[in-house]
């Protein structure tokens, strides 16, 4: 799985939109076909055409992330973002395909609402049986 941030974050931190520490970070599933743009998603409103369809297990809107940790790494110069783990279970049907999800900030309303932090490439399309459960580990965005 790799991870890229998205352009808009880093203008979301320098602006102050974005508070890591008290902000309600959510994770969305996304439709195969889907191709993430760094310089042109900035919110979840540029994306959300793209969401995986409501239903089987999986609501559109995503999974509120919990956990968050903020680290800052001098040696290879980036501050890393991590979340705990998040899943989905199938019921009905199967969860998928999906090629990845996007992370995005829930509670800024202006001048971005709900900026997106990353995405998190499958490096494939991912599909969760009915009955399985689908989980994303090891969340995470590096920005450098």
């Amino acid at each position: 799985m790799a991870t890229e941030a998205a352009n808009k974050l880093k203008y979301a931190l320098a602006t102050k939109q974005i508070d890591f520490a008290n902000d309600t970070f959510k994770i969305i599933l996304m439709a195969t076909g889907f191709t993430f743009n760094k310089d042109t998603h900035h919110g979840y409103a540029d994306v959300s055409a793209s969401e995986l369809a409501n239903g089987n297990g999986y609501s559109t809107g995503g999974n509120t992330l919990a956990g968050v940790a903020v680290t800052e790494d001098d040696t290879d110069d980036w501050t890393e973002v991590t979340w705990d783990n998040t899943s989905w279970t199938a019921s009905g049907g199967a969860i998928g395909p999906s090629p990845g999800a996007i992370i995005y900030d829930d509670t800024p309303t202006s001048p971005q609402a709900d900026p997106i932090i990353g995405y998190i490439d499958f490096g494939g399309d991912q599909t969760q049986a009915d009955g399985g459960v689908a989980s994303i580990a090891n969340i995470e965005v590096r920005i450098a």
